[in-house]
């Protein structure tokens, strides 16, 4: 694959959770004795999609024979391309919000959740999740 910034794609930032957020929320969790969960999405890069046209050569072994000049159209993120983090984290912000999280006005990587009684802090740095609440069947139920 092969890009030019600001000519083939425009937006590659995209934001971590803040080391003070994450220490905050230690430190309620210690208070409350809220329970903490760390979790890693595995290939967390390749379920971004692409908004930009993007074609790569066929992957060695997928070429079919008579078809080798042929190129695949990219729907998803693959690893190296250079917005694929941030096709990641936005991907997971849709997904994360729909399931009544709220985002943080503060940190975008921070989100919350309360259902009656129980609530769920969820931190998102990269690929790795921080969960941390006082309902350990709803933070099962986030993490399932």
């Amino acid at each position: 694959v092969y890009s030019t910034t600001r000519v083939d794609f425009e937006e590659t930032y995209s934001p971590v959770a803040m080391a003070k957020s994450i220490r905050i929320l230690l430190v309620i969790a210690a208070w409350y004795d809220y329970k903490i969960w760390q979790m890693d999405v595995k290939r967390a890069f390749l379920n971004g999609f692409v908004e930009e046209e993007i074609f790569m050569d066929q992957p060695e072994g997928f070429t079919t024979v008579g078809e080798e000049q042929k190129v695949c159209r990219l729907q998803r993120s693959i690893y190296g391309l250079k917005q694929a983090f941030r096709s990641w984290n936005t991907h997971f912000d849709e997904v994360i919000q729909g399931y009544d999280f709220i985002k943080n006005d503060y940190d975008p990587c921070v989100y919350k959740k309360i259902s009656g009684s129980s609530v769920a802090y969820l931190v998102l740095y990269v690929d790795d999740i921080l969960l941390i609440g006082n309902d350990v069947k709803m933070l099962g139920d986030i993490k399932a």
